[in-house]
């Protein structure tokens, strides 16, 4: 028989998406739950009493009044810029080239990648976050770099080897047939392979001939199980740049769409500026998009339209976009989300930010199925919030009235001191 393990406290269950339907009807807290583990999988979540009754042989972990959730689910990183994360004073353009690619190329030193990788990883596993969807680099080096790092740690994660052609520098230029030749060559030693799930990722339009958008498009005909991943709409000097390169293209989104690469299963980061033809055609499309509001905000790209993204019924995930974002923290990236909201006069709730850091990605993955919530038969990926981690959260909580008011605080006030633990695969990692 496997080993059980039974956590005790309060558990997070979602039994709907609260961006679409009442808050209050999809996401609930139980004051006195518990969650089985056995070996990777979530056997049973229910009453902390019904659950002891029923697996007495099960190991006990009681974590008392803290709060046991989904592991967070990181839907847009790139986890080459982590030594650059929150340098100074650049937009988009100018942050690609004073940082990231200079950057991005020492990653094509397998040390320095595997380096970087396991940096990485660690960083976001002290904050909580157990899957990830990364870029890589041009190199495939710095691909296995990555699921290397996380097969060790046990994670579940989506990364690619990311496409660019033109406007990049000589170090970090592909080729449209490399880049389908590397992908391909990626895919068949990745894809499937443990927790590990690819991404065809071409960076950007400004980035990739429509020769390279063609052949990636090409490659995903024959890969449909692979997700594909790309930049969308981030800023209005981006979005002047691509009409500029492709002038006969309606919009930015019609760049990838006349490449077979705007259809269920695609992720776009960002998506701040969307034409009201981008937005029915997303809709249309069954694609995913991807609020970064710390870089979003960091980078001074804009603010994200989630009510009505959301009104649209379009999939939405959440994420760091490490290192334009500047932090590798879930909470501080809810903190953020709220904070566009609020801006934006369409506050975000304590259960629908929650919903996002872990179904709502988890959906915008296609890993809604496997991760992203606590019920039985998902892998056992849990982080365990302590609603009191600092003097200042602990007085903010202690004059609270109702869980919730005690979430918010930890949402907007937490750091890597409110990961009371975590869970990856099965395995206490805390």
């Amino acid at each position: 028989m496997k080993t059980q393990t039974l956590l005790l406290g309060q558990t997070l269950r979602f039994t709907g998406n609260p961006l679409s339907d009442s808050w209050e009807e999809t996401v609930h807290i139980d004051s006195d739950g518990g969650v089985l583990i056995e070996g990777a999988q979530i056997k049973a979540v229910g009453r902390a009493d019904d659950l002891r009754k029923a697996h007495p042989q099960a190991t006990v972990q009681d974590y008392g009044d803290r709060l046991i959730c989904p592991g967070f689910v990181d839907a847009h990183v790139h986890y080459p810029q982590t030594a650059i994360i929150a340098s100074w004073g650049k937009r988009l353009i100018d942050w690609l080239n004073s940082y990231t690619f200079p950057e991005e190329m020492r990653l094509s030193d397998p040390a320095y990648a595997r380096d970087i990788a396991g940096r990485y990883l660690d960083l976001t596993l002290a904050n909580g976050t157990t899957t990830v969807c990364s870029f890589a680099t041009i190199a495939p080096t710095s691909v296995d770099a990555i699921f290397d790092a996380a097969a060790e740690r046990g994670q579940r994660i989506v990364a690619g080897k990311t496409c660019m052609d033109r406007n990049a520098p000589d170090g970090l230029r592909d080729t449209a047939q490399s880049a389908y030749d590397d992908s391909k060559m990626l895919i068949d030693r990745w894809h499937g392979k443990g927790r590990a799930s690819y991404a065809i990722t071409p960076r950007f339009t400004p980035t990739s001939t429509p020769e390279q958008l063609a052949a990636v498009g090409a490659l995903w005909t024959e890969r449909p199980d692979c997700l594909m991943q790309t930049h969308l709409s981030e800023q209005i000097d981006e979005i002047a740049w691509v009409q500029d390169l492709v002038p006969h293209a309606r919009d930015y989104l019609d760049t990838y769409e006349e490449h077979g690469l705007v259809r269920d299963r695609a992720v776009f980061g960002h998506a701040i500026h969307l034409t009201p033809r981008e937005i029915d055609r997303l809709a249309d499309s069954g694609a995913s998009v991807v609020h970064c509001p710390t870089s979003n905000t960091f980078i001074g790209s804009g603010l994200f339209d989630m009510a009505h993204i959301a009104a649209q019924r379009i999939p939405i995930g959440l994420a760091t976009d490490t290192g334009g974002g500047s932090s590798f923290s879930m909470l501080r990236t809810m903190a953020a989300a709220y904070e566009i909201g609020q801006l934006r006069g369409t506050p975000t709730h304590a259960a629908q930010l929650m919903w996002l850091a872990t179904a709502g990605s988890a959906r915008s993955l296609h890993l809604h199925e496997k991760i992203g919530t606590l019920a039985e038969g998902f892998e056992a990926d849990i982080t365990v919030l302590d609603l009191a981690s600092t003097p200042a959260i602990k007085q903010r909580s202690d004059n609270a009235h109702s869980i919730w008011d005690q979430l918010f605080a930890t949402i907007m006030m937490g750091d890597d001191r409110a990961i009371s633990d975590v869970w990856v695969n099965g395995v206490r990692r805390g």
